[in-house]
């Protein structure tokens, strides 16, 4: 590509300047790069040709394949790559500048009553009690005690799923009930988690994962079929047959996190503290949370309420 140096330029200046996570780089980067390839499609040669003009054409044409939380993000990332053009001096002007960032719909995110978070939980504990007369190898046990694990600490907790699988044993301390996550850029927070989700850990660390366990992943905390660290995608595919299996609708682990900080909130949790916890940077972010607590009490008023 025509202008590969400078998306490389600026690929080192977020890594070494932005503390962004290597995912989210690698999203940038994809995203600037894919705007100067069709800038490169509009003949433009020089980076100080580009107009903004021709960046609304690329979006235009992008916004027809993609999500607008997609483009959103799309055009933060090219804004911020003009940006550094012009401060660095790679161009005379800001093209970007006024390049206006698609308005998202302000969607609630899909949760688990109360009911059905206890109806998952207590099937994951029922799976995970090794004391049952199941025909199974050791292995699968191990897998089992495994799951019952993650899924509640995940709900315990609220954490991503990426903090989830970058966890190491140490990271966790039984004295007090905490677990020290690593979230987005590698900031890092001391987590609570409640007495259910602290057996089964134990009973993970002294039963299950004892069994998998290599040379590779001696410090990780959950392990896959072949005892190295797990990787986010069997984590999903983990909570969805967990879901699939307690009966209750399909959720992803990122709804389990929605779950968390939803129930917190209805049981008096206040909005910082939550927002602490969950490791949100903007406290806009935990407040959709109160909408979806708010649309429930709406749900159980109409239900309820003889004059709703």
């Amino acid at each position: 590509m025509l202008f590969d140096k400078s998306v490389e330029a600026f690929d080192t200046y977020l890594k070494a300047n932005r503390g962004l996570s290597e995912n989210t780089r690698k999203a940038y980067r994809g995203d600037v790069e894919e705007c100067l390839l069709a800038l490169e499609r509009l003949r433009c040669r020089d980076l100080n040709e580009v107009t903004i003009e021709d960046l609304r054409m690329w979006m235009a044409e992008s916004s027809k394949n993609h999500a607008k939380s997609s483009m959103a993000r799309k055009t933060v990332a090219v804004r911020g790559f003009f940006a550094w053009t012009h401060e660095h001096g790679v161009t005379t002007t800001d093209p970007a500048c006024a390049l206006m960032t698609p308005k998202i719909p302000d969607t609630l995110p899909d949760v688990l009553s109360e009911s059905q978070a206890e109806q998952l939980m207590e099937r994951v504990d029922e799976d995970g009690e090794t004391s049952q007369p199941k025909e199974r190898t050791m292995k699968q046990q191990a897998i089992e005690l495994r799951d019952a694990a993650m899924l509640e600490l995940l709900y315990a907790t609220g954490m991503r799923v990426a903090e989830l699988v970058g966890l190491d044993v140490p990271d966790v301390v039984f004295s007090n009930r905490t677990v020290k996550v690593t979230g987005k850029g590698n900031k890092q927070r001391v987590m609570p988690f409640g007495a259910p989700a602290q057996k089964a850990i134990r009973r993970w660390l002294d039963d299950g994962r004892p069994l998998l366990v290599g040379e590779q992943s001696a410090a990780a905390l959950f392990l896959g079929r072949q005892g190295k660290r797990i990787d986010q995608r069997m984590v999903r595919r983990v909570v969805h047959e967990c879901a699939r299996d307690a009966g209750v609708p399909d959720i992803s682990p990122h709804a389990l996190r929605h779950s968390a900080a939803t129930h917190m909130l209805d049981g008096g949790a206040d909005l910082r503290e939550v927002q602490e916890l969950l490791g949100h940077s903007s406290l806009k972010t935990t407040q959709r949370y109160t909408h979806v607590s708010i649309e429930q009490l709406k749900a159980r008023y109409g239900q309820a309420f003889p004059r709703a």
